[in-house]
Parts: structure tokens; C-alpha cells; sequence
């Protein structure tokens, strides 16, 4: 089981440190410009973007688990209904944002007390990126459809592909073109065209020799779109309440000040770090518990989950070692300003024992995703925003005004990841339960 969890994980964990990494060679970039408005700007058109991408997150989270079940299952011509569905699905989906963009930023900024400085960079940011949506949209559904099928290199492939070209662009439109948060934008929207280009050439390599006459009605089908808007609708509910938290986060980092919110965006790109190395081994398990799950293997199904959660929390605890030692000079990899990096070192404790409190609600994330059982993920994450996240900033704001959101936003992972493991018993370690789903 080692070997399975470590042969999807690693090209998981490589592909997604590579998205927090280009948002810090993005920070980097604009961080060292002249004026600090330009990383506030980046800070909050990302925040809406946040929004936007992330509230669609279900595109990839719940095609994986339904890809991984059928695959499990041995029904092949489901799993390639379901990767046409939810490409449907993300068209639809991007056209919609496409038209909506104006009411977007509009809301957005009227909910974010930014300085002009920053709402003027910002905007203009959002109108370029906001071009990328199509692309990123399918690329989730498809990166889905792909571990679904327990292929985590072409993710890998994909992911990596586009960051690269991201990161070279950027630079080259910044620093060759003389651009700031424009260049940055038409950097993201460049690569994630050719990214997308990249995924269809290596779905047709590896896959397209299998002809399926999928027919209209079957795309359509009541039964299987229920399911599909069911899980994705709780995955949808848990993706909003994450995106809110970052987003009062980022609102509140504004409301201090550009110096704050500088400093907070720093942070929040190595907690990201972190995250998405960590990550790796929830895709993993998606992969893994969506399989043995579809298979209807319940003594393989715990082993997997068992397997993923140590491996996930030792690699959380390593992160939080490598924050101890080195924090200070990652923040300094970002920004050469002194105001900016002494505020941040105020609060680096907050960054120091993430890596390890969030670990497990990272991989709990990937174990019912696999299993399709995404109602304790929704109703947990709305105990920890609501009934912890909230509260706890605004009691304790009033006292400690620099801590209290760092308090927050740690209590709200770890009470999140605390109701995921009090949900297993009765969902996940209940194979008449597990089998329904």
C-alpha cells in the first residue's frame, strides 16, 4: 500500500508545489518593484480569482472521486461519460463568469477596504486574467478525469508545463517589457491556454484509442447528473467556506494596512507551500479510496486510508521543521523591505505550526472526496467557520489586534480537521455506508 500511496503522491506533490511556487515567484517579482501597492494589487485580484477558480474547485475534486469509482468498478465507458460531463459542465461555467466578470470585481472591491492605489492595479489585473477562465475551468475537470484514472503524471506533466511557462513569461513581460501586475496577468492567461492544449494532446496519446459512441442523453442522464451535482454541491459548500476564510483574511490583512497586507501575503504564500505539498497525498487517497471504494474492497479501502494519513502527517510535520529553522529567510526570498519582513517575523509562529495542524484535515479532504461522501465535508467546515473562525477573530481581535487572525484562521483548521475524524466512524469505517455513496 506504501508503494501505491508514494507512486501517486510524489507526481502529485511535484505538481502542486509547483502552483504555490509560481504564486511566489509572482510575489517575488512584484515584491521587489518600487512601490508596495503593486503586491497588494496582486494580493487582492488573486483573492477574487480565489473566488472565482476555487469555488469551481468541484470540476476537479468530485470528478476524481466518480472517475476513481467507475475505474474501480471496471466500467470504462462511465468514466468517459463522466470526463465529457464535466468538461460540459466547465464551458458552461466559464461562459457564465465571462459574462458576469463586471458585477465580479465590482462586488469584490466594494468588499475589500483596499487604497486606491491597489483597487486601480487590481482591476486591472482582474480584466486581463479574467480571460483564462475557459482553460482553467477544463483543466481542472480534466487533471480530475486523470487521477480519477490513477494517472498522477500527466497531471504532473501538465501542471508543471504551465507554471513554467507562467514563470518565464512573467518575467520576460515584467522585467523585458517593463510591465507590473499587466504582465503577470497575460503571463497566467498564456499558459494556461497552451497548458490545456498540452492536456488534450496527452489524453489522445494515451487514451483516444478507445472509441465510445457517448450519446447527448447519456451526458444528460437525471440520475447520474443528481449524483454529479450532489457531490460536487457539498464540495462546492466546503470550497466557499475555505475562500471565505482567505478572502476575511486578505479583507481584514487590507484593513491594517498596504505594510500588513504585505506582510500577510508572504505568509499565506508559504502556508499555500505547504498545503499543496501535503496535498500530494490527499490526491492519493482520492485516488486510492475512490478505487478500492468502486471495487467494493473494504480491507484495502482502510488500509489506504490509514497509509495516507500517516504518510500526510509526517510530511506535515516536516514542513513545520523546515519553518522553524528557516522561516526568516524564506520570508526575506520575497521582499528585500525591512518594514515588511520585521512585521512578518511578529506573527512567523503562526507559519511555524501549520504545516502540522493542517495536515490532517488535508488528507481527510482527499479520503471522502474518494469516497464520495462529501456531506461530513460540507457540515464540517461549516461548524469550523461559523461556529469557530468568526468568533474566535472577533473575541479576540480587541487583545491581540496583529495575532488574532493567524489565531483564527489555525483554530479553524484544526477544529475542521478535528470534526473529520469524529465523522469517519460512522461514514468511512461503515462499509454498508461506504458502498451507498
Amino acid at each position: 500500500m506504501n508503494k501505491r500511496i508514494l507512486k501517486l503522491a510524489i507526481p502529485n506533490i511535484i505538481s502542486n508545489i509547483t502552483v504555490p511556487l509560481l504564486g511566489a515567484v509572482d510575489t517575488a517579482v512584484i515584491g521587489h518593484l518600487e512601490s508596495v501597492y503593486y503586491l497588494g494589487a496582486i494580493a487582492v485580484g488573486s483573492l477574487i480569482f480565489d473566488f472565482i477558480f476555487w469555488g469551481f474547485g468541484f470540476l476537479r475534486m468530485g470528478t476524481t472521486g466518480l472517475v476513481a469509482q467507475a475505474h474501480g468498478s471496471g466500467n470504462e465507458r462511465e468514466t468517459r461519460i463522466l470526463l465529457y460531463r464535466v468538461l460540459l459542465v466547465a464551458s458552461a461555467a466559464s461562459l457564465m463568469v465571462l459574462i458576469l466578470q463586471y458585477p465580479i470585481i465590482e462586488l469584490g472591491m466594494s468588499v475589500i477596504n483596499a487604497s486606491a492605489e491597489v483597487e486601480l492595479y487590481a482591476r486591472q489585473y482582474f480584466y486581463i486574467r479574467i480571460l483564462s477562465a475557459p482553460a482553467t475551468l477544463c483543466l481542472f475537470g480534466i487533471n480530475g478525469w486523470f487521477l480519477g484514472m490513477q494517472n498522477s503524471r500527466y497531471p504532473m506533466y501538465i501542471t508543471i508545463t504551465m507554471n513554467l511557462i507562467n514563470v518565464i513569461a512573467n518575467l520576460s513581460f515584467v522585467y523585458g517589457l517593463n510591465m507590473n501586475v499587466d504582465g503577470v496577468a497575460w503571463g497566467s492567461v498564456l499558459a494556461s491556454y497552451l497548458a490545456l492544449s498540452l492536456a488534450f494532446i496527452l489524453f489522445k496519446k494515451k487514451y483516444s484509442h478507445k472509441k465510445y459512441n457517448i450519446l447527448k442523453a447519456e451526458l444528460l442522464e437525471l440520475v447520474e447528473l443528481k449524483k454529479f451535482f450532489s457531490v460536487n454541491r457539498d464540495i462546492f459548500i466546503r470550497t466557499i467556506c475555505v475562500i471565505f476564510t482567505y478572502a476575511f483574511f486578505t479583507a481584514k490583512s487590507a484593513a491594517m494596512g498596504d505594510t500588513w497586507l504585505a506582510a500577510n501575503t508572504i505568509l499565506l504564500q508559504l502556508w499555500y507551500i505547504s498545503s499543496y505539498a501535503v496535498d500530494g497525498f490527499a490526491f492519493a487517497a482520492e485516488s486510492l479510496v475512490g478505487k478500492y471504494t468502486g471495487a467494493k474492497n473494504y480491507v484495502k479501502l482502510k488500509q489506504a486510508i490509514k497509509a495516507s494519513m500517516i504518510w500526510g502527517v509526517a510530511f506535515g510535520a516536516f514542513g513545520t521543521f523546515l519553518y522553524a529553522l528557516f522561516g526568516k529567510e524564506l520570508i526575506s526570498m520575497f521582499t528585500n523591505n525591512t518594514t515588511v519582513i520585521a512585521t512578518a517575523m511578529s506573527v512567523v509562529i503562526w507559519l511555524v505550526i501549520a504545516p502540522l495542524v493542517n495536515s490532517v484535515g488535508f488528507i481527510w479532504d482527499g479520503i471522502y472526496i474518494g469516497a464520495t461522501a462529501t456531506a461530513p465535508m460540507r457540515n464540517s467546515m461549516l461548524i469550523a467557520t461559523i461556529l469557530f473562525f468568526i468568533p474566535i477573530y472577533y473575541v479576540a481581535h480587541p487583545w491581540y489586534p496583529t495575532q488574532s487572525l493567524w489565531l483564527a484562521m489555525t483554530s479553524f483548521m484544526l477544529l475542521r480537521g478535528l470534526a473529520l475524524t469524529l465523522y469517519a466512524r460512522k461514514t468511512l469505517y461503515n462499509p454498508k455506508l461506504i458502498h451507498s455513496n
